[in-house]
């Protein structure tokens, strides 16, 4: 056997070693980037993803909240209200698809982005807003509830980063949550909520699950 041959065959070992190592590190960035309870990405994973897509002047930012989550939670238990965590994750991530993103951004708050490939994004989260609203399988349905939802699209805005269009978004799901609308967009017309508002008059604001922070 020649000795480049013995060099390869001394080295595979050490590339086999490597191989293992990186798909471990790997594995374990992919977990750390992904809700436990939920499987959505995190708000890290969310914005990562999500910066890329709003290259894409169709791009559409949506902020979902679900009504009266801390009431279900007080009286059906946490049980009742983590089922209805996961079902509604479970449908944004099937509606927003694979070439848009979906994250929880922390307690009963959730975030996607998609490409509104024919204009037609209105539609769209008509029927995602009815599709959020359905009861979930086994659930007590005095323990079912609406989620509202805003939205704005990224060309509407050109200057606007992912911060900035999440905060257009949130202030337009706060209009909708208090006009009992359950769907608002952002940029029609002025929205009359701070966020000192909105968080102080906001009904279901889940606190034992820890948001995670922006990253650039």
């Amino acid at each position: 056997m020649n000795t480049l041959a013995t060099a390869l065959l001394s080295a595979l070992p050490l590339a086999a070693g490597w191989a293992a190592h990186v798909w471990w590190l790997r594995g374990r960035l992919h977990t750390a980037r992904r809700d436990p309870l939920t499987g959505l990405v995190t708000r890290d994973g969310f914005t990562r993803r999500a910066t890329t897509l709003l290259k894409d002047p169709r791009a559409v930012v949506v902020l979902a909240d679900v009504d009266r989550f801390k009431q279900i939670n007080d009286e059906h238990g946490h049980a009742a209200g983590d089922a209805l965590l996961q079902a509604t994750a479970g449908r944004l991530a099937r509606h927003v698809g694979p070439s848009g993103v979906a994250g929880r951004l922390g307690g009963d708050e959730f975030a996607a982005v998609l490409i509104d490939d024919h204009g037609t994004a209105a539609d769209l989260l008509a029927v995602l807003h009815r599709v959020l609203a359905r009861p979930v399988d086994g659930q007590d349905p005095a323990a079912c509830t609406t989620v509202s939802l805003g939205w704005v699209r990224a060309g509407d805005f050109p200057a606007d980063d992912l911060s900035g269009l999440l905060r257009r978004a949130d202030e337009a799901m706060y209009a909708a949550k208090q006009g009992r609308v359950g769907l608002r967009r952002a940029g029609l017309g002025r929205l009359f909520a701070t966020v000192a508002g909105r968080r102080s008059g906001r009904i279901g604001a889940r606190t034992d699950v820890p948001a995670v922070g922006v990253v650039a």
